[in-house]
């Protein structure tokens, strides 16, 4: 990364720390945390996403620096904001089936806080306002538009308009705006990653001419992701939305270096064995480490010349360049490619401070409701 190391400078006590354990370091999460509000310019202008910490902690933090508004993925997460007292939580998952009463009771046992969810399918939101009417409940409202990312959310043209007039006739829901995820866009080139940003966007802001002829009064729009809220921080009215700048992992800090956010979570693992010359096993699997991208999952500092070669539920195999130098119960720190799911993985993080291990922080949304 540009102006600063991966790792920390030193090691921290780890010896009595069992592996594999995921370590949080809060003073780089509190410089991530300042370094989001310098390019939004404002707290006010940030509804960070929970889904890569899940932590309490950490929205306190946010909370401690004037970030109020927060969005979600699982209703977990839903309910743990609602015991930090935060004062707007977006689902950002349209519910269905039960979950959608789940919800709706979670908004009804911290009434101090404004739910809020994403919609873009008429039957949905037909089956929201009869169950917000049903239990004398209302919700806010967010239509989810796809700018591309063909993940969920409607096109942007006539449907989309459709859905919008449904949300302002459903009598139990609160109309907030829109929500516009560009999660497909992660040009690495800094110019192409801005062009291909404001050509998505571009789509939004004819929907919004549109709304506004109409008779429509502006929506507020929830933008982009960790990449890409930077440039949308650029706009007038735009909500931004990251979630991995919290924590940023490996494949973030290599794509994306001028963004200058730090890795603030890593992997302890153990060498168990070494089978054979050159090859040498971790006690880091599937089940210790995300596993759903290709190798390196893992990045290991003071190993060299490595390749994987066998990933399982409890066991990560390597060819290693300095094979004789390595001991079984060597202990190593690593980053992980990619840190959201790696964090579901734990029920509980290691909280370093300077070079000492002072306690743990529950992974308090990991479970679901």
């Amino acid at each position: 990364m540009v102006g600063m190391s991966l790792f920390p400078e030193n090691f921290p006590e780890i010896a009595e720390v069992s592996s594999p354990a995921l370590l949080f370091y809060p003073d780089r999460i509190q410089r991530n945390i300042d370094r989001m509000i310098a390019i939004a310019g404002d707290p006010g202008h940030l509804r960070p996403h929970i889904k890569t910490h899940k932590s309490a902690e950490v929205i306190r933090m946010q909370m401690e620096c004037g970030i109020d508004r927060f969005k979600c993925a699982t209703l977990a997460e839903a309910e743990l904001l609602g015991k930090e007292y935060a004062d707007d939580v977006l689902l950002a998952m349209q519910p269905v089936g039960p979950h959608i009463q789940s919800y709706i009771e979670i908004a009804k046992v911290f009434p101090e806080s404004s739910y809020s969810v994403l919609l873009d399918n008429s039957a949905v939101i037909g089956q929201v306002n009869a169950a917000c009417a049903e239990s004398s409940m209302r919700l806010g409202a967010f239509l989810d538009l796809n700018v591309g990312m063909n993940r969920t959310g409607v096109e942007l043209g006539l449907e989309a308009m459709a859905r919008y007039k449904q949300l302002h006739e459903a009598s139990y829901l609160d109309v907030k705006g829109l929500h516009v995820y560009d999660g497909h866009i992660k040009n690495a080139d800094v110019c192409e990653l801005e062009h291909s940003v404001n050509e998505a966007y571009d789509q939004v802001e004819n929907f919004m001419l549109q709304l506004e002829k109409l008779g429509f009064a502006p929506p507020v729009v929830v933008a982009g992701g960790s990449p890409t809220f930077p440039i949308h921080a650029k706009r007038d009215g735009v909500e931004l939305s990251p979630g991995t700048t919290l924590i940023w992992d490996y494949n973030y800090s290599r794509q994306f270096p001028e963004m200058e956010f730090e890795n603030a979570a890593f992997l302890v693992s153990r060498v168990i064995s070494k089978p054979t010359y050159g090859v040498v096993c971790f006690d880091l699997g599937h089940k210790a480490v995300a596993s759903e991208m290709p190798h390196p999952r893992i990045h290991f500092q003071g190993i060299e010349d490595i390749e994987y070669i066998g990933h399982s539920e409890e066991h990560l195999v390597a060819k290693v360049g300095n094979w004789e130098s390595i001991q079984v119960g060597g202990t190593y720190l690593g980053i992980p490619s990619h840190i959201c799911p790696t964090v579901s993985l734990y029920d509980h993080v290691n909280v370093i401070e300077g070079q000492r291990v002072v306690g743990t922080w529950k992974n308090a949304a990991r479970h679901r409701l």
